[in-house]
């Protein structure tokens, strides 16, 4: 039996996969697609948009510069990690319905709690960029990884459940379904999935173009869509608001992708040959938990909206590498009460938030007067650096806050990356997954109550380049504060947060069920 079966090796359930392999459980990993690879995740046109959040978990990981390697990203300007003050924006800022933000008005000063970091604000990537990092990261942790398998059924009581693929059983623990936003698990294990019926059909293609002087490279909105040429020669992507009339059972043809083109371009352009081409739609919809007994859902299993934005990828992203720790605590036994159920507590409403940022941005790419007065209203506010400002939080991951009842304005929020003097950084000291302790106190306050409790918790001693006011932090495997106390801070209410989310008894160790190689040496206190 393993401990976890993870259906999807897409992205997120990769991530995950690594997050429990590197915790020391036993994970297989079921993948419908036979191979490895698609033409859509290497093509340009299939480009992903990985936000700060997103890349920050990477770095956390060790796992940042094997991914900007694979990514194509050889000579992006480096972080100064001895600046003062907020550092500058690298890797761009994205783009709301199309809009695309000018990074000249992103004020720093407002960003919350900025530090400098090796990990870029942005970068674009490709699926199979990612998944190569990924399942080379999990195959040295011991992840079974199985391809060619079509799950069929789901059966739990509540000693563990068994995932069907025809005649093979795969028994488990627990379940995540990864499978993406047609997902035989959601479905098999009964999860209520609402939202919001799509307003657009979206193309991508790739295609030979007879006259390509007819259509102009960028976005374009449209008094009857919105269409984008890529830099790449005959990559285009066009939005046809039909109510999501298209039968997506059939792929498209190339006159009815001909014909969309023409009608929201406003050209009589001609589509010579098309070579490849998938549709999509803005259908916005979320199932009303994340766990349903021993099955749990991360990534577009849990949640699907329109790519707009790029949000589904870093969303999935953001769910898996929450999920991971607590799941795997619980495995081990050494889960606080509850811990588990905090994933659909804090998840759940930062997918919804998704879902509306994603509504937002197809309302005003409406080619009605209503969505054409909202889209002049919101150019004249991203025009301005507050909303320019307002918007960059939200694609960046930066806005996001969980709420873990402390009025504390880090708590809940990512950490920083707090570079200490002998030159670590928090990020180098999260490679094996536990959670950290920093203590910036000069009677290092926090050392007796971390004691002979290493098993769960790396503790780091010493004064930091810029400790933002705080005496001392601690920060959750996922990267969340947990706690932040100022230079007078006591020992009861860290003791207090620690047995919140480590267990009262630290000092159990879990038992892992089998032994797995560290991707990186273990860090000694650091004084």
């Amino acid at each position: 039996m393993y401990d976890v079966v993870i259906v999807g090796a897409g992205p997120v359930g990769l991530f995950l996969a690594c997050e429990l392999g590197l915790a020391g459980c036993s994970v297989v990993v079921l993948e419908r697609e036979p191979e490895p690879g698609s033409p859509w995740r290497a093509d340009p046109l299939g480009m992903r948009g990985l936000s700060a959040a997103s890349l920050q978990a990477f770095h956390r990981r060790g796992m940042l510069h094997p991914l900007l390697t694979a990514s194509g990203v050889h000579d992006a300007p480096g972080a100064d990690l001895d600046a003062d003050g907020p550092p500058p924006l690298r890797g761009g800022v994205g783009h709301f319905a199309g809009m695309v933000l000018d990074p000249a008005r992103v004020d720093l000063a407002a960003l919350p709690f900025r530090l400098p970091s090796p990990a870029p604000d942005f970068t674009l990537t490709s699926l199979a960029a990612i998944e190569s990092v990924l399942s080379e990261r999990a195959f040295g942790l011991g992840v079974e990884i199985r391809r060619g398998i079509t799950v069929s059924a789901i059966a739990q009581d509540d000693e563990g459940v068994v995932v069907g693929a025809g005649e093979h059983e795969y028994p488990a623990r627990w379940a995540v379904g990864c499978d993406g936003g047609r997902s035989a698990v959601r479905r098999l294990a009964g999860f209520e999935f609402v939202g919001t019926e799509p307003r657009f059909t979206g193309y991508t293609m790739i295609a030979t173009l007879a006259d390509p002087e007819k259509l102009r490279p960028g976005i374009h909105l449209t008094p009857t869509g919105m269409y984008l040429r890529m830099r790449a020669e005959g990559h285009i992507g066009v939005m046809d608001f039909d109510g999501g009339a298209f039968d997506r059972s059939q792929p498209p043809t190339r006159d009815h992708l001909q014909s969309v083109l023409r009608r929201v371009s406003g050209t009589d352009v001609t589509l010579s040959e098309v070579h490849l081409a998938s549709s999509f739609t803005d259908r916005a919809m979320q199932t009303t938990t994340y766990r349903r007994r021993r099955v749990l859902l991360a990534g577009d299993a849990a949640h699907i909206h329109s790519p707009l934005g790029g949000q589904g990828l870093n969303t999935g992203l953001g769910d898996a590498l929450n999920l991971g720790w607590k799941l795997a605590a619980t495995v081990h036994g050494h889960a606080p009460d509850g811990l588990l159920d905090t994933y659909t507590r804090e998840r759940h409403p930062v997918g919804a938030r998704v879902l509306d940022w994603s509504r937002a941005q197809v309302a005003a790419m409406s080619p009605d007067p209503h969505g054409q007065a909202l889209q002049a209203l919101i150019r004249d506010l991203i025009g301005t650096r507050d909303g320019t400002t307002y918007v960059f939080e939200k694609v960046s991951g930066s806005s996001i806050r969980y709420d873990l009842g402390s009025d504390q304005p880090l708590v809940g929020r990512h950490a920083p990356d707090f570079r200490l003097a002998d030159g670590t950084c928090l990020a180098d000291l999260m490679h094996d997954g536990r959670g950290v302790v920093l203590d910036f106190s000069a009677d290092c306050r926090l050392r007796d109550a971390v004691a002979d409790r290493h098993s769960r918790l790396r503790y780091a001693a010493g004064a930091a380049k810029n400790d933002l006011g705080l005496g001392g932090v601690l920060v959750r495997p996922d990267g969340i504060v947990a706690w932040a106390g100022d230079r007078a801070f006591g020992r009861k209410a860290f003791e207090r947060a620690a047995g919140q989310w480590f267990c009262a008894d630290l000092s159990r160790r879990p038992v892992p069920s089998r032994t797995v190689p560290s991707p990186n040496p273990p860090f000694q206190e650091h004084r």
